[in-house]
């Protein structure tokens, strides 16, 4: 078995985390490489990481590899799938900080949960993606076009609100008055979606959600669309740029340009061990149904 570690470092919560993590490795002689910079951040804190082998890149994850571990929270979740992109390599998220719902392996149950990926005993949940492209072309989606929670268009460098044109599958739908606009996947629908008045969303629901930020036009909804659906978005407003982000990335992009977001043709593969699944997380994280009268 060959694994590949991506992660980010958080003080006093990493190395203790890797130090168990790659004892497990060593101990069960798993062959791994842990991300350059990831790796440089291990060694500037601590001598016991400088002879590991590394990765730089997502052309270096090749059909050798067949897990790729997150160290972090879901931010560092969501970067890693850059790295993995449509390699078909399954993401085991564990988790550095508050209980997530994509690094739901908790440091307690690390060699547990390690032994039951040795073991097999674990499902693989299937992850949507959004691409985006924009007319005319933006160089900072060359390498990058996608998003794995979700894609939004926001205001910049002013506090006037823009105005969304949306189309559906090159139907007129509205133009949103607005902070924004949220293209959610079912992965970000627990995410900055919700935070807006969103639905949540079952892993694999074959659906996207539509989410305006603070709209001024009242009756604009959020809503529910099937994944298949291709979005047109015109933007405009008083300032020259907008901002688009996908996940955490984020990018500036001129007015009047069109974007057009869809449904990636491959999917990211996410470990999700019986014992840490959607629902459970749902229950811990948000306190799904929890009525304190009883």
């Amino acid at each position: 078995m060959k694994i590949a570690i991506y992660g980010q470092y958080y003080q006093n919560t990493t190395s203790p985390i890797m130090e168990r993590l790659l004892n497990f490795l060593l101990s069960h002689q798993i062959s791994f490489a842990i991300e350059a910079n990831f790796l440089k951040m291990l060694r500037d804190n601590n001598s016991d990481f400088l002879d590991m082998p590394a990765y730089a890149s997502h052309q270096e994850l090749d059909a050798s590899y067949d897990m790729l571990l997150s160290v972090g929270g879901d931010g560092t979740f969501l970067r890693a799938a850059t790295y993995v992109r449509n390699s078909g390599i399954p993401i085991l998220g564990i988790n550095a900080g508050r209980l997530g719902f994509l690094a739901n392996v908790q440091q307690e149950n690390i060699e547990k949960f390690l032994q039951l990926v040795l073991e097999k005993k674990y499902k693989i949940s299937e992850r949507t993606l959004l691409s985006v492209c924009c007319t005319p072309e933006v160089e900072a989606l060359k390498d990058i076009n996608f998003a794995m929670n979700e894609i939004t268009v926001s205001r910049k460098d002013t506090t006037s609100m823009i105005t969304i044109e949306t189309y559906l599958n090159d139907e007129y739908l509205t133009s949103y008055w607005a902070d924004g606009l949220i293209i959610s996947t079912p992965t970000g629908s627990t995410g900055y979606s919700l935070s807006c008045g969103g639905p949540i969303l079952t892993p694999d629901t074959a659906s996207l959600v539509i989410t305006p930020i603070a709209p001024h036009n009242l009756n604009a909804r959020p809503m529910v669309i099937p994944d298949s659906t291709e979005l047109k978005l015109k933007v405009t407003g008083r300032e020259e740029n907008y901002l688009v982000s996908l996940d955490s990335r984020i990018i500036s992009v001129k007015n009047e340009s069109i974007l057009t977001l869809k449904k990636t043709n491959f999917k990211i593969k996410m470990v999700e061990i019986t014992e840490e699944t959607f629902l459970k997380t749902l229950r811990k994280k948000l306190l799904f149904g929890e009525d304190r009268r009883n």
